[in-house]
């Protein structure tokens, strides 16, 4: 009998479960930065063409946009984890349950 956390099924659905955590990080970082950095620094002169309440685009990305970005990012990085680990949740029942099941099979026989 192995123990539940040698369980390669188990092992497998932990592992798959940081995957999609390390995933969504990635993406929500990658996105913050092009916000943050892209818009208020690199790419200012094309945003500069533009304007919100009488200030450049540009300068709002700097000032405040980063911040609502990344407040909204927090949002979403809710909403995603959420979900993932729901379905973790859901998969872990479900491997718990066969593991059970196959206890019980190997003591009835």
């Amino acid at each position: 009998m192995t123990r539940a956390g040698s369980d390669p099924e188990l092992v497998a659905a932990r592992r798959r479960y940081w995957r999609a955590n390390l995933r969504a990080i990635a993406i929500l970082l990658t996105i913050w930065a092009v916000a943050g950095l892209g818009c208020g620094i690199v790419f200012v002169d094309v945003l500069d063409t533009w304007s919100i309440g009488g200030f450049p685009l540009g300068f709002w990305f700097a000032q405040q946009g980063s911040i609502v970005v990344f407040v909204l990012l927090i949002l979403v990085y809710a909403i995603w984890m959420g979900r993932i680990d729901r379905h973790h949740r859901k998969e872990l029942a479900r491997i718990e349950a066969a593991s059970a099941a196959s206890r019980s099979e190997g003591e009835r026989t």
